[in-house]
């Protein structure tokens, strides 16, 4: 069989695509440097996961050889029932993330358009470029989402708006009011995709009221995830919810037994844990407040969050202090890729881990420059 470039079969949008960069793995780090590290790049609970959902997994392991309910039915009718829906209005993900694909990959294709915005979730991107279709990135305001810019940016080719709320990396928010606008303003053909993963941390009263337009039967598909609060981050798990023809559709181009059957028994659990939600917020928010408190007396900014992470900036290049803080043994995320190329993003962690990566961040910043 004669020799061909595989370049001869791809898709001519596929050399644009840069793959997701993930956070460097704790046991990377330790392995190259020779040392313990604490990992502060991807926006884990530092406090792990539910004991419940723990107990969870070790129940099923002796299940593993079976392939997992396909259709999630149990943790579905669960979460039907949390959120005041009907079942066949939840589909469940490996991760958001495998959601947000999936949305581009039974909406767009090369003629079409999504919006979001500048400094959103990189998926966002990939979802769109991987179906060769046009993404537009609406410049932020305030360091969010500018709705009533990407309202204005709809055009006849629009299929997609992908929002973050809380948006990472900034960590901001945009309220109820100004996406009750949104909605009103854009053609019923639009679909918004609406990322939630971060909302369990929230405490502001302004904050969306996603669910409610799932009720109402608007074009919106609510996403959120078992990786953060939930602590399962490694188990790859997350759900969206909308209207009945939206999860038909969805479903039609799922893949398969995308939800492991250890992650529906530990989402199962996570979601009885009310105690462990409950730690786990009120830990953010007291760590929060230390961390802010201590980057102001550093002469630190950053930009203030309803997360559980910050976007601080050093006025210093991200790559040199991501370095830099790497052979402190802290991992962080710079952001040079997001658009911020003097900024690190940083989840807020345990009160040491936090102490030491303010004291690690300190000797940074009073080192001699480029002193590697």
């Amino acid at each position: 069989m004669p020799k061909h470039s595989i370049a001869e079969i791809l898709p001519p949008w596929s050399s644009r695509i840069r793959p997701y960069p993930p956070g460097k793995p704790i046991e990377e780090v330790e392995r190259e440097l020779g040392r313990t590290a604490i990992k502060l790049a991807s926006n884990e609970n530092p406090l792990g996961p539910s004991p419940k959902a723990q107990e969870a997994i070790r129940n099923c392991l002796n299940r593993v050889h079976y392939y997992p309910d396909g259709g999630g039915y149990y943790l579905r009718q669960k979460l039907a029932e949390i959120q005041d829906l009907e079942m066949d209005q939840i589909i469940l993900g490996a991760g958001s993330t495998d959601l947000i694909e999936l949305v581009g990959k039974t909406f767009l294709s090369a003629a079409d358009e999504a919006i979001t915005s500048e400094s959103a979730f990189y998926m966002y991107k990939l979802a769109v470029e991987d179906m060769g279709a046009a993404l537009v990135q609406v410049p932020m305001r305030e360091m969010t989402f500018d709705l009533a810019a990407i309202a204005h940016a709809v055009t006849r080719r629009t299929k997609v708006i992908y929002l973050g709320n809380p948006n990472n990396p900034t960590g901001t928010m945009f309220t109820a009011e100004t996406l009750d606008r949104l909605l009103d303003a854009l053609p019923p053909r639009v679909l918004v995709v609406l990322d939630e993963a971060y909302f369990e941390y929230v405490q502001r009263t302004d904050y969306s009221h996603s669910v409610d337009y799932v009720r109402e039967g608007r074009n919106i598909l609510v996403l959120r995830t078992f990786s953060k609060v939930h602590g399962l981050a490694g188990v790859r798990l997350g759900y969206g919810m909308g209207h009945r023809e939206l999860i038909e559709s969805l479903n039609r181009i799922r893949s398969p037994f995308n939800a492991s059957s250890l992650a529906q028994a530990a989402g199962m659990a996570a979601l009885d844990d009310h105690e462990h939600i409950a730690r786990s917020v009120e830990s953010n928010t007291r760590e929060m407040k230390f961390v802010t408190e201590e980057l102001t007396l550093l002469g630190v900014r950053y930009t203030p969050a309803v997360g559980n992470f910050l976007l601080i900036d050093t006025g210093r290049d991200c790559e040199e202090d991501f370095v830099r803080l790497l052979h402190e043994g802290v991992i962080v995320r710079p952001m040079k890729i997001y658009g911020f190329p003097t900024s690190q993003r940083v989840t807020v962690g345990r009160h040491k881990e936090n102490e030491t990566f303010l004291a690690a961040l300190h000797r940074v910043m009073t080192a001699p420059a480029r002193a590697l």
